[in-house]
Formats: C-alpha cells, sequence, structure tokens
C-alpha cells in the first residue's frame, strides 16, 4: 500500500498551521525595541527576596532592582532545601547527569521523585526535563488515537493556548484533525462533542497571560460527552491545592481516570525544575514510556533538576506549604487593592496591565525598570498585535511594601487601569 504524498495530496495551503516569517516581519521592531531598551536577555544575580542584581560585574556595583517578571509563585527557588537537594543528587553520583535515554538506565532518584509526586498528586507521574518536552511527546499519542481507545479524535485547541501546546498543531495534524477555537468557548466546543464521537480539547489551566480554563464547564463536557481533557497547568502548580497539586489536577476527584491528562511544570511555582505529566492509568503510563519520544530518545532531567525536585518535595508535604500560599494570597490583594485589571479578584498570581500601544508599553517597562521594577513587556506574538502591556506575576516573596511601590508607579503612567477582559488575553503565551 502507498504511503500518500503530502506535498501531491495535502489540500491545506502552506502556513496554515505556522506562519514563522511573517511573525519574524511583523515584530522584529518590538523585540529590537525591547532590547534597545534594556529589558531582555538582561543577565542578572539572586539576592535576597526578590531583589536581582543586574549585570555581570562585581556584585557591589551593580543596580538592584525587584523582580517582577520570574514565575516562583511561591518564592522557592531560592529556598535552602531545594538547593540543597540539588547539590546532594550531584554529589550522590559524583556527576551532573546519566548520558542515555531512560529506557536504558536510570539514576535511582528519579523513580523516587516520579513515585514521590505521583503519592501527592494522587497520579501517574512521568517528569521531564521541560514542560514543552512532556507535551511534544504527549500530543502526538493523543492524536494517534492510542488515548481514546484507537479512535483518533478531533483535536480542538482553545485560542490562546501556550506556544508550547500550539508549536505542535502541524505534527498533530498529520495523525488527527485540528480545529483551533475561541479562548474559553464552551458553547463551541459543546456543539464539536456533539458532532463528532471523540473530541479532545488542549488548554490551560492556568494561562500565562492572564485568565484561566472553566475546568468545572470541561469536565461537564467530559461526562456528558466523553471528552478527552489535555491541560497543561504549568502556571497552576504549587499555587494551589492542599498539597500543591494545582490548579487544574485540585478540580478533579480522587483519581484523574482514563480522559484526562495534566501537564505541569517544575521549575514555577515549584521552584526546581523540569516538567511532568499526571496520567490517570497504568495503560497510558506504559505508552509514554515506551513511545514519547523525549522519554525514549532523549536524556532525564539532570541530577540537579532531580534532587532540587525531591527538596520541594519535602516542602510541599508540610505546614510550610499553605503557609506560603497564604502569604501570595495576601499579596495578591494588595495588587488587587491598588490597580484594577482584567483578573483583579482572582487567586490566580499573574496580573496583566494593558497599554495597546508596543511603544507605550516598551517606554513604561523601561521607566518602571528606571524605578527599580523588572516587569515582563509582552507584545506580538506574545499577545495580538495593538493590544501589548505588562505582565506582573506576584510572588509569595515579594515584600507588601515593594507591591505598593510598584502600584505607584504604574499609576502614574496609567491613570485609568480598569482593563477589559479581552486586553489581557494571548495568542501564543509568553512563558
Amino acid at each position: 500500500m502507498k504511503r500518500r504524498s503530502h506535498l501531491a495530496n495535502d489540500s491545506r495551503p502552506t502556513g496554515y498551521f505556522r506562519n514563522t516569517a511573517y511573525m519574524i516581519n511583523k515584530s522584529r521592531s518590538y523585540f529590537d525595541a525591547a532590547h534597545e531598551a534594556g529589558l531582555m536577555a538582561v543577565p542578572a544575580r539572586s539576592k535576597s527576596g526578590r531583589s536581582v542584581a543586574l549585570g555581570t560585574g562585581p556584585l557591589d556595583s551593580r543596580p538592584e532592582v525587584i523582580d517582577f517578571v520570574r514565575c516562583s509563585y511561591l518564592g522557592l527557588d531560592n529556598h535552602p532545601l531545594i538547593v540543597a537537594g540539588a547539590i546532594d543528587a550531584i554529589e550522590a553520583h559524583r556527576s551532573l547527569h546519566w548520558s542515555c535515554a531512560r529506557t536504558r538506565l536510570n539514576c535511582d532518584l528519579l523513580p523516587k521523585l516520579e513515585a514521590t509526586l505521583s503519592e501527592m498528586f494522587c497520579a501517574r507521574v512521568i517528569a521531564f526535563s521541560t514542560v514543552m518536552l512532556a507535551n511534544l511527546g504527549a500530543l502526538p499519542l493523543l492524536a494517534s488515537g492510542q488515548l481514546t481507545g484507537e479512535r483518533k479524535p478531533l483535536v480542538v485547541f482553545d485560542r490562546v493556548a501556550h506556544i508550547s501546546l500550539a508549536y505542535h498543531k502541524p505534527v498533530i495534524a498529520d495523525e488527527a484533525q485540528v480545529i483551533t477555537i475561541e479562548h474559553n468557548d464552551v458553547d463551541a466546543l459543546e456543539s464539536l462533542c456533539r458532532e463528532h464521537p471523540v473530541v479532545a480539547y488542549v488548554c490551560d489551566g492556568v494561562y500565562s497571560m492572564g485568565g484561566n480554563a472553566p475546568i468545572e464547564e470541561l469536565r461537564r463536557l467530559q461526562d456528558r460527552y466523553g471528552l478527552f481533557l489535555y491541560i497543561d497547568d504549568a502556571h497552576g502548580i504549587s499555587v494551589f491545592g492542599r498539597q500543591g497539586e494545582g490548579f487544574a489536577r485540585s478540580q478533579f476527584a480522587q483519581t484523574l481516570g482514563d480522559r484526562t491528562v495534566i501537564a505541569a511544570s517544575l521549575a514555577k511555582g515549584f521552584g526546581a525544575s523540569g516538567g511532568m505529566l499526571m496520567l490517570g492509568t497504568d495503560h497510558q503510563e506504559s505508552l509514554f514510556r515506551r513511545y514519547s519520544i523525549p522519554y525514549a530518545f532523549s536524556v532525564a532531567p539532570n541530577l540537579a533538576a532531580v534532587g532540587a525536585a525531591l527538596g520541594s518535595c519535602e516542602i510541599h508535604r508540610s505546614v510550610e506549604l499553605c503557609e506560603r500560599q497564604r502569604r501570595l494570597a495576601e499579596r495578591i490583594e494588595v495588587f488587587d487593592c491598588r490597580v484594577a485589571t482584567a483578573e483583579k479578584g482572582t487567586s490566580l498570581p499573574i496580573r496583566m496591565i494593558p497599554f495597546g500601544s508596543e511603544t507605550t508599553a516598551i517606554a513604561v517597562a523601561r521607566e518602571l525598570l528606571d524605578s527599580g521594577f523588572y516587569t515582563l513587556v509582552t507584545f506580538f506574538p506574545i499577545v495580538p498585535q495593538g493590544r501589548a502591556g505588562i505582565r506582573v506575576c506576584i510572588t509569595a516573596d515579594h515584600e507588601i511594601s515593594d507591591i505598593e511601590r510598584l502600584c505607584d508607579c504604574i499609576l502614574q503612567r496609567l491613570p485609568d487601569t480598569t482593563a477589559k477582559p479581552d486586553v489581557a488575553l494571548a495568542i501564543d503565551g509568553g512563558r
């Protein structure tokens, strides 16, 4: 039987799922301006709390600013237990990583980490070097039908799903039909569930540019139509749940079952390094450990990452986690009392300040930096064209006085800070 020629027979036009040249041409001037303003690729060294020293010269001569850009929402990235865990793992194995695929030989700490995470999150957890690699290995398997009873699903993407998800659309489309719907459009998704026997929905749990997936409504569709859910909760892990299981996992039953996969980060709220998949069945775990491309043909998380994650697990299983979650909630409330955004009143740690103009957003980010605050300037392709803005990541380690000073600076530059809900939405996300 002859394999079909994609060049000859594929009716999709070039650029149907990706148009890299267009993206580069449209965004180059914004990137150039942000680099010239000293807002991108800035070297720095962590100091106490959320203070960082900018530059590469002697530490005592570098300017210090307060970091509102990194995603260590619970302030765990400099925690002594996590740093010690990384060092202990390297010293125990006398190396940084094992240079072979995991299907052959594993360091003995990695099964320990996965077993600990599995117990904490009531799932079958597989660790990866990054969340993007976890997604790269998972999504083609989803499209193949191996997770949906050997029936290939219609794969539906949320329009603002993170680029680490959306990037794989062309590969998925070689296995199954791919459709993109508007952000959080549950009605459109339900219509597709009625029309197609098997549907899989790909979305974020907490979106990197603000907002979240309507998990309760998605579960309703899952119960009614058998909808398969693939949720990337990179920004929700640790911030939510009694043991930090995350925004998405904390809204599911004791077990995930066979129609939900949750990807998550070990490098953001978790404070370590790497990514993971939470799976619900033996079949899924066996499939991923044999056929996930990064698992079978790339190296595992390095020993420092594994040791650091084991250190973070200790914190997640202690009373300290709840205390840090409480501190984070207090600091979010302080920000919300001063600056109105589309995310105001939610317990999510991301706040978007819209400016519209890319030039204005870059200028404001530079002014904030001059005032002692490093924030994330967002523009196309991170957000839609003409919807540029500033992203603020609030953490448990921020001093309340620093949050109040940042709010003062923002208010000086944007007297009317009432954000329209659609302004803060991202096309591809920016992690």
